[in-house]
């Protein structure tokens, strides 16, 4: 991540790796360039971006969950081929979304390999920004859902493309 961009509580940050997973959901979501995103909230008087991530465990034993990093780790050249920081206007819902994305990962929230977002005791990574929002009194996308039938996933997904693409949400930088 460039030493020049200033992360604020609430942007949403996306990024594009190179492995597997990214190109799997990549392939599914051709409206967007992006294949995994996140929010930056606050945690010890430090920036911190919350996401909800498989497949990148901290310890042996660690199960995919949302979890919390350091920018620099969440953009590190090792997950992330391209990366880009949104914001939303209105300040105060973005700090409220930031806050319950904190006492998601507090609550130690689990991964959703389903991909169903009518329960949010699990969560995949666009279903915690789009309910973060929600919950904040901002609603960044509608109710559509796009389907997804493969041999080991029948769901109805948000892509990070579906959030990208709100009108609510601006590009601050690309990288």
């Amino acid at each position: 991540m460039p030493a020049n961009v200033r992360l604020e509580e609430g942007d949403i940050v996306f990024r594009r790796g190179g492995g597997f997973t990214s190109h799997a959901v990549l392939m599914g979501d051709r409206g967007g360039q992006y294949s995994h995103v996140g929010i930056v909230a606050v945690e010890g008087g430090r920036k911190v971006i919350v996401h909800a991530v498989p497949g990148e465990p901290d310890f042996d034993g660690d199960p995919d969950r949302v979890k919390i990093e350091s920018p620099e780790d969440f953009f590190s050249s090792l997950k992330t081929d391209i990366g880009e920081v949104c914001r939303v206007a209105d300040r105060a819902a973005a700090r409220r979304a930031a806050a319950k994305a904190l006492e998601i990962y507090r609550r130690h929230t689990l991964f959703d390999h389903d991909y169903d977002d009518h329960d949010t005791t699990k969560m995949y990574c666009t279903e915690l920004i789009s309910y973060v929002y929600n919950c904040a009194g901002m609603p960044l996308v509608g109710s559509k859902r796009h389907r997804v039938d493969l041999p080991m996933l029948h769901a109805n997904v948000l892509y990070p493309s579906d959030i990208h693409h709100s009108k609510k949400v601006k590009t601050i930088y690309i990288f």
